[in-house]
């Protein structure tokens, strides 16, 4: 599969709203309010369970609509492939969540920063694979994935890194961190998007029958991340209606993109 420039700026897209979203460490002070943090991880909890569904789950199925009855094997087996591979980066990497002090995976020395880096990029790693599998999809020739199909998805990605980006780099500042270097880990935690997104293309180009499975496997990967990691957050003490309302709005948003435009 040739890489030509439409594709190459699908990819950034997703990087460029994580990049945005570490850019308000410079115009804003001190944290996030607890309330806007929580809606914003509710919207981009709802934006990754619409794209999943819309952009990555039916697609797959009909791709593998010749095989019947069993159209939804290829699907089903991915999703839990993806849901394996994430629960392993999990247990296997050294990273801690913004407003806990208790440091997931292996024990290790990396400072507190990097842990905070290292959580979030873990989640945009399936991102990056959904964008890269859809458009590896687009890029194989198969007619129920189109060009704007694959943009609606990377820009409903790029929608919901633009807040995960502020969550990263303003906790850093309020931490006492230099605004500049609260910018550049921010940034630093989205580069992966378009790395994992490359990678699938290749990957997808040695066997392009995997295209259902590349497919379910980046939304296993990202239902894990929201069910495991963004779901708890929104919900957090003190209660609040707030994170399921957004919820409600993001997923609403990403299945009217993908429906209307894709």
């Amino acid at each position: 599969m040739t890489l030509n420039f439409e594709v190459l700026g699908g990819l950034l897209v997703p990087f460029l709203g994580t990049s945005l979203g570490a850019g308000c460490v410079l115009f804003l002070r001190g944290q996030l309010h607890q309330g806007l943090q929580r809606g914003l991880t509710g919207f981009a909890s709802g934006v990754m369970v619409a794209a999943s569904v819309w952009s990555l789950l039916l697609p797959a199925m009909d791709q593998a609509a010749a095989m019947g009855h069993l159209a939804f094997l290829p699907a089903a087996v991915g999703f839990w492939a993806g849901v394996f591979f994430l629960l392993l980066l999990d247990h296997s990497v050294p990273h801690l969540h913004l407003g806990s002090e208790e440091t997931e995976g292996p024990s290790s020395r990396l400072s507190r920063t990097v842990k905070l880096v290292l959580a979030v990029t873990i989640h945009n790693i399936p991102e990056g694979m959904a964008v890269g599998a859809v458009f590896a999809g687009y890029l194989s020739g198969d007619t129920t994935i189109t060009l704007g199909g694959a943009m609606i998805l990377a820009i409903g990605i790029a929608i919901q890194n633009f807040p995960e980006g502020a969550i990263i780099s303003m906790p850093l500042r309020a931490e006492g961190m230099a605004r500049r270097s609260a910018l550049r880990y921010g940034i630093l935690s989205g580069i992966v998007e378009p790395i994992a997104a490359a990678f699938t293309i290749w990957g997808a180009s040695f066997l392009v029958p995997a295209l259902p499975y590349l497919l379910s496997f980046a939304a296993g990967a990202m239902f894990y991340v929201v069910v495991e990691e963004l779901i708890p957050e929104m919900s957090a003490p003190p209660h609040s209606d707030i994170g399921v309302l957004t919820f409600s709005l993001g997923f609403t948003i990403m299945m009217t993109l993908d429906v209307a435009l894709g």
